[in-house]
């Protein structure tokens, strides 16, 4: 997964990194293909280079040393609006077919079973971004039909609905789980299945899904890391927290 989302960040990007995962993967890009990609964080922290220590959250120490900037959220998520962010990674604990995102509630919001963190900085990231790369894990309750509670727009109802709610942003480009990567395809703008990971199947994908999962013409299996990118994994999680 972490390899995954490191490829898709691109060199000389503008990259709002999130939390967890997309952390050591961003390190993974820079010590890659994407040297001079630029990493945001919600925290008021952008760096030019992966922090030098271990980083279990945005906020630790070695994400301000060193940083290019250290300021305010207020002024970091201004950049978002102002259509500088290339890219924006965010989790969630549902995902529909359209690419929305519930990190809010399960079940009836007015009763709902289950109360979530909430936004947090997500539905401006998803409305803003260039384009929104998720991550979770792939298992039948997080991948559902409609979410229980849309926290952060994906292609809203499909086709372009998301154009016609007046967002800027592209919308999800990748969702990358710990079997797959799903992208949006044809006009619907539903996830389609577009590449499997090594050791996983179709079947067994289908099952963890809680929708018809299509597949795109174009799939495949997701290319295994190579030693370039594990040395550099290796290099960023010295410690193998994330792995």
């Amino acid at each position: 997964m972490i390899i995954a989302a490191a490829r898709e960040i691109k060199d000389s990007e503008r990259i709002f990194v999130g939390m967890r995962l997309p952390i050591t993967a961003y390190g993974v890009a820079r010590l890659t293909h994407a040297p001079n990609a630029v990493g945001l964080f919600e925290s008021g922290v952008a760096r030019y280079e992966p922090a030098d220590g271990m980083l279990y959250t945005m906020c630790d120490g070695p994400n301000q040393l060193d940083a290019a900037w250290t300021t305010g959220l207020i002024q970091v998520m201004g950049l978002l609006s102002g259509g500088r962010v290339h890219a924006g990674f965010i989790g969630g604990a549902e995902i529909d077919r359209f690419g929305n995102i519930n990190t809010s509630y399960i079940g009836d919001t007015d009763n709902p079973t289950v109360k979530l963190p909430g936004s947090g900085g997500a539905p401006d990231i998803a409305a803003m971004a260039g384009r929104l790369i998720a991550i979770m894990n792939h298992q039948k309750r997080r991948l559902v039909e409609r979410v229980s509670y849309i926290t952060s727009p994906g292609f809203i109802d499909g086709g372009d609905s998301r154009k016609k709610a007046g967002l800027e942003g592209g919308g999800p480009a990748a969702v990358i789980t710990d079997r797959a990567i799903l992208r949006p395809h044809g006009p619907e703008n539903a996830l389609h299945l577009s590449s499997i990971h090594p050791g996983h199947t179709l079947e067994e994908i289908k099952e963890n899904t809680g929708w018809d999962l299509r597949s795109a013409p174009d799939l495949s299996e997701t290319p295994a890391p190579s030693k370039v990118e594990m040395d550099a994994l290796h290099q960023i999680d010295k410690d193998g927290f994330w792995r």
